[in-house]
């Protein structure tokens, strides 16, 4: 086995898996704060938020960049509106992560807080639905688009550019 890191078969494919890997954990999100709302504080919930973040931290992050890197440059060469439309979406999730973020740390320091809780609630809603929101655009618009009209060349381009 080579050390040199392989390239994706298809760098869309990967990106969906990625987006796949993403909605699982936005679900579990969305499942221990609801148990949240309905139960109060617990630490498994907490356990699961914590994990939830801690993802979308890391790796929702290392995934905006590639599609930033390495698809949207290659895609702009023929079109920029769709690609200018994402970036303002990464662009916003991020705000919406760091509130986020802050929301748990607030249920954290005061888990008795009813209003923490129902703040959390509010924005952990609001940071689901626009992340489901985004990879639907990018699932069903952006890369039909990108798999209908790019070369295999300008794909390999774009694999290389993702790892």
């Amino acid at each position: 086995m080579s050390n040199r890191m392989r390239l994706p078969a298809d760098p869309i494919a990967q990106l969906l898996q990625e987006h796949n890997d993403a909605l699982i954990q936005l679900k579990n999100l969305n499942s221990a704060v609801e148990a949240f709302a309905r139960d109060g504080f617990s630490v498994r919930h907490y356990r699961t938020i914590r994990a939830a973040l801690k993802f979308i931290e890391e790796e929702v992050s290392v995934h905006n960049l590639k599609e930033e890197k390495a698809l949207f440059p290659v895609l702009e060469r023929y079109v920029e509106g769709p690609t200018k439309i994402m970036k303002q979406d990464h662009r916003r999730l991020k705000r919406g992560f760091y509130r986020l973020s802050d929301a748990i740390h607030a249920v954290n320091v005061n888990r008795d807080s009813f209003s923490a809780i129902k703040k959390l609630r509010k924005v952990a809603n609001e940071v689901v639905q626009s992340f489901v929101n985004h990879i639907h655009k990018e699932n069903y618009i952006l890369f039909p688009l990108v798999q209908r009209f790019l070369s295999r060349e300008e794909m390999r381009e774009i694999a290389k550019k993702m790892i």
